[in-house]
């Protein structure tokens, strides 16, 4: 992307342009295509939420809470701690003016402020439906911290706005607040589609970039889906997929633990649930490197990424953020729902081999 001035004097910003290599060298340009605006809402969360390490240049974000209630009876898209402790709040830019868009990443921030870690782990654990999660623990272990590292939580707030297009008011209200000692970043995403289907997502950081210095409620409970509900919301191909993956762990007693927008697969050990699949409307996907689901278990990093290629040699997965996403929009075979049915099991029999972390 490059910045030049046009015929006013004025900074004009050029289109992004991104291209393919073919086979035979030839450049494949990809074509930047608008985000739905009535799909926003829904995928946008979902796919930052299951790629929170994107986010931000200086700092991974642990995703603790998702349509966090304020007491003003408003919600937070996500919630999420850096690195540092620090509450991120995480706006999702929709058709709201710049300076409502502003103002309610504000409010957003000053509510998380008054948060203790006690009511940060509540929204956690509402979050995860997890009732014994430890807010210090998880948050050591995500970020892979040593035990003598100490975090002091919520010592400071971020404030993230996400959008296709950050107008140029949000960005000078943003570089202002910056001034005065509010850490607000502002990034801007484009999507690009080649002639082959496939797409691709650009993303830029055009207020905050900066580099690291040193720095100065609970949720409401998301609301659980049924399997009627569920399954009536997917197309057909999604039908039969989901129905299949709920027959075989009705046969092989295998925990479905059901969720606001789906479900997820667990693996029983000595009294522990340890999810390894978790499915939306937006398909299945492991858990093998998640921090929240695979904490407890002893699973050797060797035997992990061992699952990890099995996964990946069934065809079915493509690798998203730390995830490996299988896609449920076309109809599968039964050859590869047996496939994925034959990994869950491996995945299930090497958490009950393996058992808990002591």
């Amino acid at each position: 992307m490059q910045t030049r001035l046009d015929t006013t004097g004025n900074r004009r910003v050029d289109k992004l342009r991104i291209f393919s290599i073919q086979p035979d060298d030839t450049f494949a340009e990809y074509n930047q295509i608008p985000f739905q605006v009535d799909h926003e809402e829904r995928v946008l969360e979902d796919w930052f939420e299951d790629n929170s390490d994107g986010i931000l240049e200086d700092s991974d974000i642990l995703i603790i809470g998702r349509q966090v209630s304020t007491d003003l009876g408003k919600k937070i898209d996500l919630l999420g701690l850096d690195r540092d402790g620090n509450v991120v709040v995480v706006e999702l830019k929709r058709d709201r003016t710049p300076r409502d868009t502003i103002a309610q990443s504000l409010e957003y921030a000053s509510f998380v402020e008054r948060l203790d870690i006690g009511q940060l782990e509540e929204v956690l654990r509402s979050y995860t439906s997890d009732e014994v999660l430890g807010l210090a623990e998880l948050h050591r272990e995500y970020f892979r911290l040593d035990t003598s590292d100490a975090v002091a939580f919520n010592k400071d707030q971020r404030i993230v706005v996400v959008g296709q297009h950050i107008t140029s008011e949000i960005k000078r209200t943003a570089s202002f607040l910056r001034t005065k000692g509010i850490r607000i970043t502002c990034v801007e995403f484009t999507f690009f589609q080649a002639d082959g289907g496939n797409r691709l997502l650009s993303q830029e950081v055009v207020v905050g970039k900066e580099a690291d210095k040193p720095v100065r409620a609970a949720s409401a409970s998301r609301p659980q889906t049924t399997e009627d509900e569920f399954l009536a919301s997917l197309d057909e191909n999604g039908r039969a997929v989901v129905s299949r993956i709920l027959e075989w762990a009705g046969e092989k007693s295998v925990c479905v633990r059901w969720r606001s927008k789906g479900f997820s697969l667990n693996a029983e050990c000595d009294g522990n649930l340890v999810g390894f699949l978790a499915v939306s409307d937006a398909g299945a996907y492991t858990l093998l490197r998640d921090a929240k689901y695979m904490r407890k278990t002893a699973v050797p990093e060797d035997v992990i990424q061992t699952l990890w290629r099995q996964a990946e040699s069934t065809g079915l997965f493509v690798q998203a953020g730390k995830k490996l996403r299988c896609q449920i929009n076309r109809k599968l075979t039964d050859t590869e729902v047996d496939s994925l049915l034959n990994w869950c099991e491996s995945v299930e029999k090497a958490i009950q081999e393996y058992g808990l972390k002591p």
